[in-house]
């Protein structure tokens, strides 16, 4: 189904769009774990989502066992079911067979269908998708033996590492045949491309990313930082021979944009996204009244999978328009959780937020971030920074953009929120979303 949609989306591009594509960059949900047959192309298990929690678990199993120190110093992460290592593990131990398997992230299934699939398609995926499962040794660039054995994943069954940018192959007949011969020249996992489209190339700056989950990652160079606690070290891109490898700070929050649709969907409480911050206007703050998002666990800095959502403070005047603030307030605190332990842990400190995805056109929300993190928070013109992202490295890669600098320059900001306020209010008000918060830790 995935790749049936893709393949419709590009013959409907090529269709209103005939003129000439230069090249095509991949970007992808970068956990998320695809099993195939490489024979015939069969997908021989329902594909797992990076916020599934089957594997909880199991990676309980391997911190009791004393595994954390190796993932840790070794990919960066930490044992957690939000990674592809323990998702691959469990296709495995369901029995699929091993002969002609490919286990892969979203962007090497797209890949390999783009390149001819059975008929010798390029299964392949790039350090950042990489670093992302697991497997990845941070300081080897590849695949740590220690690292398979642990997890059971045979070296067989994964894709070939290549650089974030640089020619990988062409789109075939077989993929799509109105795009033969298209270069297909850059692969990143979202939240690398939105901090590639955010162009943050100087050493410290970030950008947040408000999706299904909300996404900060700060840029941090060529050498791999420390490891802080709470925080993830990834791969941000690899240029190959545009660029060096450069390494990110990350900090997770899973539920954000999904937050809106339990508010639409479960709850009725909002027709569409669009309504909740004009509902939120309609009162002046929550009230009292304090969301926790942990719907599927919580991320970055408390990595609690056994934490679930939660409403404390309620009253008899809690209603929708409370709900709604409070909501927006939550997505505002776990970012704050994130930036602060950046503020710690990095020695590039944080000068702004550049705000792209969905979610963040809405200003409410940009505002409270703006007055939680202590941070400018600039909204980018183009808040589609992972679509922009994958196509300016591919344009890197083809030549389209010389330089880095060059693609700078055609980054501009919608709109600047700077702090204001109470600062002893505004950190009270997170101050009281922490005591709720520890309420809700480790409940399933």
């Amino acid at each position: 189904m995935l790749w049936a949609l893709v393949a419709a989306t590009l013959r409907e591009l090529c269709g209103r769009h005939p003129e000439r594509v230069d090249a095509i960059g991949i970007t992808n949900q970068r956990e998320s774990v695809v099993a195939w047959d490489r024979r015939d192309g069969r997908v021989l298990a329902p594909s797992i989502g990076w916020q599934d929690q089957r594997t909880a678990a199991r990676c309980a199993q391997l911190t009791a066992e004393g595994a954390l120190e190796l993932v840790r110093s070794s990919t960066g992460l930490v044992l957690d079911p939000y990674f592809s290592a323990t998702k691959m593990a469990w296709l495995l131990d369901e029995g699929l067979s091993t002969t002609n398997l490919a286990l892969g992230t979203v962007d090497a299934w797209l890949l390999w269908n783009l390149t001819g699939g059975s008929s010798g398609g390029l299964f392949a995926t790039d350090a950042s998708n990489a670093s992302r499962t697991l497997l990845y040794d941070l300081d080897q660039g590849t695949y740590g033996d220690e690292l398979l054995e642990l997890f059971g994943v045979p070296r067989a069954v994964l894709a070939e590492i290549h650089p974030s940018c640089g020619r990988l192959s062409s789109v075939s007949a077989e993929g799509i045949a109105e795009l033969e011969g298209t270069p297909i020249s850059a692969l990143a996992g979202d939240q690398h491309a939105a901090l590639f489209g955010q162009c943050c190339f100087d050493e410290g700056t970030a950008k947040v990313t408000y999706g299904t989950g909300a996404f900060v990652l700060s840029q941090q160079g060529a050498t791999r930082p420390a490891d802080h606690e709470g925080l993830l070290t990834t791969v941000a891109w690899d240029l190959g021979t545009h660029g060096e490898r450069r390494f990110a700070l990350e900090g997770s929050a899973f539920i954000a944009g999904a937050a809106i649709s339990w508010l639409r969907d479960e709850l009725g409480i909002i027709e569409d996204p669009a309504s909740l911050e004009p509902l939120a206007r309609q009162c002046s703050g929550a009230e009292g009244l304090r969301f926790i998002p942990a719907l599927v666990g919580l991320g970055s800095p408390w990595w609690d999978e056994g934490a679930r959502g939660a409403l404390v403070g309620i009253t008899r005047g809690s209603g929708r328009a409370q709900l709604a603030h409070a909501v927006l307030d939550a997505l505002s605190f776990e970012v704050r959780a994130i930036t602060d332990a950046m503020a710690e842990g990095s020695a590039h400190p944080l000068v702004s937020l550049r705000a792209d995805g969905g979610v963040a056109v809405m200003d409410l929300l940009l505002e409270r971030q703006a007055n939680q993190s202590k941070l400018l928070v600039e909204r980018s013109a183009n808040v589609e920074a992972t679509a922009s992202g994958a196509a300016m490295m591919a344009g890197l890669a083809e030549g389209v953009f010389g330089s880095l600098p060059e693609l700078s320059a055609t980054w501009a900001a919608e709109s600047r929120f700077a702090p204001f306020g109470d600062d002893e209010a505004v950190d009270q008000a997170y101050a009281s979303w922490l005591d709720a918060l520890e309420r809700s830790r480790s409940w399933a």
